[in-house]
């Protein structure tokens, strides 16, 4: 779905990943997990894979991780991107749970603009950090910082 004012994607939040944008709100990175056998899940889900239990919780992340993988969309089709190239789209594994990766944007500061990092700093392996800005539709979303 996209923001009519922006032209930025914005999350459908359903039941399952409701708490993940609560605590993204309160400026939290939590993961779901299965309150029977203790295994992170991410996208969340109402079901355990591991021990098929309908328990969860939410784990608080450090909210440090390194670039898995980036991309520089060419060209990009939604017109409020377009207007940002070139900027960055990347995948972050989690420092406290490497098989947990979470789509995000690098960017110099929380509300800065997606093609504020220059896309010759990006590195697979480059340690990152989350940092929450308020998007599109009144989201809280992650957005990634690199560590120095």
């Amino acid at each position: 779905m996209t923001d009519s004012d922006t032209g930025y994607l914005t999350p459908v939040i359903d039941e399952d990943g409701a708490p993940f944008w609560s605590y993204a709100a309160q400026g939290q990175l939590r993961v779901q997990a299965c309150a029977s056998c203790g295994e992170l899940r991410f996208p969340p889900r109402p079901c355990c894979p591991h021990c098929q239990s309908f328990d969860s919780t939410w784990r608080r992340m450090s909210g440090r991780g390194r670039i898995w993988s980036y991309v520089l969309p060419h060209p990009p089709l939604l017109p409020g991107y377009a207007e940002q190239a070139p900027y960055n789209a990347v995948v972050v594994e989690l420092a406290d749970a490497p098989h947990i990766r979470l789509v995000g944007n690098v960017v110099a500061a929380p509300d800065a603009p997606l093609n504020s990092v220059d896309p010759a700093r990006l590195r697979i392996g480059a340690s990152v950090r989350v940092a929450f800005t308020v998007a599109g539709g009144g989201f809280a979303v992650p957005r990634w910082l690199l560590e120095r």
